[in-house]
């Protein structure tokens, strides 16, 4: 994804589409699902995923509602690697079992999602760790695609603590960990409380990764703490958000901004959202569109922002000044980014 990201501007580099806005849970914050809407045909989904092709994304992520009531979701699957997009799923995890794992492993998933909002239900969330920890264990057993576990703080959820359980509880497991902050349903700030923004640096502490986003840039760090954030959004451009209609959105937050046709959305429209003003972008929350705007900042100013991502010191440092001085200052890195150039179409 890095890679296609850095080959170009004018295509997306993640794209959320949903193939069913049901949901088997009613978190009372969501404002993503409904109770009633059927599946979007197979036929009709794998259309959609060609003309992402056509636009060269390079990240293909199945969202909801929630995915895992899609009767063909393996297909789906399937069908992105087939196109060279890497396939991710971000599901409530409770559908979960050991043959949907192994299905998955089969199909080619890259990477999945869980949000889990506390340690033990209520009437706010039932995404809950006690609920949901056997799943977590059959996944760090059984997945082979990567596993993110996003705890959540902020709105209603009223025991921050439990944030910082659950993250360790996924570090513990050996998958991966991030905080997020819910948004109100325009997808805009809610500011975090003292003790709230004590846990969130807490857990910023335990997640180690260099490309870590909420560790290394100042997007989610500036909303915990009450500060707007000057940015780019390239939503509708580099980020793109499909709805079941197969309509083109800015974000799930965002639905009706452009609200093109996906089959009549084109390189032109790319180009255009990527780099249009967005009233909502300073107190944006949406994670994901974050890392995409970091990618496309580390690709126009890569010194600047790979200084500013990683600490003097650290597990990260040293490897980001490797990369540093591959892909940007070494007399050789147009050697090392036709190398890795070769390798990503090997891959795709």
């Amino acid at each position: 994804m890095l890679a296609r990201g850095f080959q170009s501007a004018s295509h997306p580099i993640l794209a959320q589409i949903v193939p069913i806005r049901r949901c088997n849970l009613a978190c009372t914050y969501c404002n993503e699902y409904d109770k009633h809407s059927p599946p979007v045909a197979l036929a009709t989904m794998r259309e959609r995923i060609d003309h992402l092709a056509r636009l060269r994304t390079a990240n293909i992520e199945i969202s909801g509602g929630e995915p895992l009531l899609h009767p063909d979701l393996d297909e789906l699957i399937r069908h992105i690697r087939g196109t060279g997009a890497l396939a991710g799923l971000i599901t409530n995890g409770y559908l979960l079992n050991e043959k949907r794992v192994e299905d998955f492993n089969d199909a080619g998933l890259d990477h999945l999602q869980i949000s889990i909002d506390n340690v033990t239900p209520d009437d706010v969330s039932k995404k809950s760790l006690r609920v949901l920890d056997a799943k977590l264990r059959l996944l760090a057993k059984r997945a082979a695609f990567s596993v993110n576990i996003n705890s959540v703080l902020g709105g209603d959820l009223g025991h921050p603590e439990d944030a910082l359980t659950i993250a360790k509880r996924a570090i513990e497991l050996g998958l991966s960990a991030t905080v997020g902050l819910i948004h109100n349903g325009h997808g805009r700030l809610m500011p975090l409380m003292p003790e709230q923004q004590r846990v969130y640096s807490e857990i910023a502490s335990l997640t180690a990764p260099f490309y870590t986003v909420q560790n290394h840039n100042d997007f989610q760090r500036n909303l915990a703490f009450g500060r707007p954030n000057n940015w780019q959004c390239g939503a509708g451009g580099r980020f793109l958000y499909i709805c079941e209609d197969g309509l083109v959105h800015w974000c799930s937050q965002q639905r009706g901004y452009p609200g093109t046709p996906l089959a009549e959305y084109t390189t032109e429209d790319v180009r255009r959202e990527s780099t249009s003003e967005k009233s909502c972008a300073p107190l944006c929350t949406v994670s994901c569109v974050h890392r995409v705007a970091l990618l496309d900042r580390i690709r126009t100013q890569p010194i600047e922002t790979l200084d500013e991502m990683t600490p003097a010191s650290g597990s990260g440092a040293v490897s980001v000044r490797a990369l540093r001085w591959m892909f940007v200052t070494s007399p050789y890195h147009n050697r090392f980014r036709a190398v890795a150039a070769r390798l990503l179409r090997s891959r795709s």
